[in-house]
């Protein structure tokens, strides 16, 4: 690119040079005094046959002083022969010029800037148009599960309450356990689903719960589930506990943990849950005798089924994970494969009362 440069920079002082030549030669004797040129972009002078400065706007010393173009380092000259006795007298006329690569870079630069700006737009019209027919789909696909959902949800309701309206006229049954506990699954799926929707358009606002309460009354709804596989849930809980939560986000931590220890325990075992007060911070604590967890750091991921002919979604504990994070909620995982787990869920001392 020097080169093109200096080649472009010696033809630009020729033509200077012939700029110059002709104005002297149109000079008029009768004028009062002859305008040297000047031109901003370079420096000229006129010198004699022993290279003595006639008039001269160069601050360079020149090092050759030969006819033609030179080169040193980023400043250039041309000088140019002249015919005696005339211009004043004037033997040589040099033009000096300072090689800068400024406006190429700026040129460069600037084409550099509109192909990466078009390059941008034409990408961004490409995927729109690309994506159009998929958000068609995914918009369909969303109005779908939100009409599923409310669809699902009138059905379960019927089948729970009159399931509960049978219990209380005839004797329980095994038979009616069963369907009351397959609907306790199908509702904790049911909410999942529901939150996962709809938790980005609510404003979830923490209220004064009992947590005591509120853990014996889950414990109480997962106990017939937990029938079906003769698990027995054992509680120790810290009487009278209140916090400052919102009682649906704790819901679906509280049942998504509950409902993966009655999952992944061993049929004929126990789950224990505890809650008491360390540290002025409330430690809720969800310990099965099961399969345990092998990949522990992957189980939050949405989707994600450790163990696929357990069922489910793998949605549970993704969701999970996104409450007790947006809560600041720490959680410990101490598993053993074949022998258990332990979620231990540490509230920060804010949320107490």
């Amino acid at each position: 690119m020097k080169n093109i440069h200096s080649i472009q920079n010696e033809l630009f002082l020729k033509e200077k040079s012939l700029l110059i030549i002709k104005s002297m030669q149109d000079y008029n004797q009768n004028d009062e005094y002859y305008e040297y040129p000047r031109f901003k972009s370079f420096q000229s002078g006129l010198y004699d046959e022993k290279f003595e400065p006639i008039f001269s706007l160069i601050d360079y010393k020149i090092k050759e002083f030969k006819n033609g173009y030179h080169l040193d380092g980023n400043d250039a000259y041309l000088i140019v022969k002249l015919p005696k006795e005339r211009y004043f007298g004037a033997s040589y006329l040099i033009l000096k010029n300072n090689l800068s690569f400024a406006s190429v870079y700026e040129k460069v630069l600037a084409i550099l800037v509109s192909i990466i700006i078009l390059v941008f737009i034409l990408s961004l019209i490409f995927l729109q148009t690309f994506a159009k027919p998929f958000k068609k789909l995914n918009k369909t696909l969303d109005n779908f599960i939100k009409d599923s959902m409310h669809e699902i949800n009138t059905p379960l309701s019927i089948i729970s309450v009159n399931i509960d309206l049978y219990n209380r006229k005839h004797e329980p049954n095994k038979y009616m356990q069963r369907m009351k506990a397959a609907t306790k699954v199908l509702s904790n799926i049911y909410n999942d689903m529901d939150y996962l929707i709809k938790h980005e358009r609510l404003i979830y606002e923490k209220e004064e719960l009992n947590l005591s309460a509120f853990l014996q009354e889950r414990i109480e709804y997962f106990s017939e589930v937990a029938l079906m596989k003769n698990i027995i849930i054992n509680s120790d809980i810290k009487p009278d506990s209140s916090i400052y939560i919102n009682a649906k986000q704790l819901q679906r931590v509280v049942d998504n943990t509950i409902s993966n220890a009655i999952k992944y325990s061993y049929e004929n075992s126990e789950i224990d849950i505890s809650l008491y007060m360390e540290e002025n911070k409330y430690h809720l604590s969800f310990k099965d005798h099961g399969v345990g967890i092998e990949k522990v750091d992957k189980i939050f991921s949405r989707y994600y089924r450790e163990n696929t002919d357990k069922g489910g979604f793998g949605i549970g504990l993704n969701i999970v994970k996104s409450i007790i994070d947006q809560l600041s909620i720490e959680l410990i995982i101490n598993s053993t494969p074949k022998k258990g787990s332990e979620f231990l869920y540490i509230f920060p001392s804010s949320f107490n009362k």
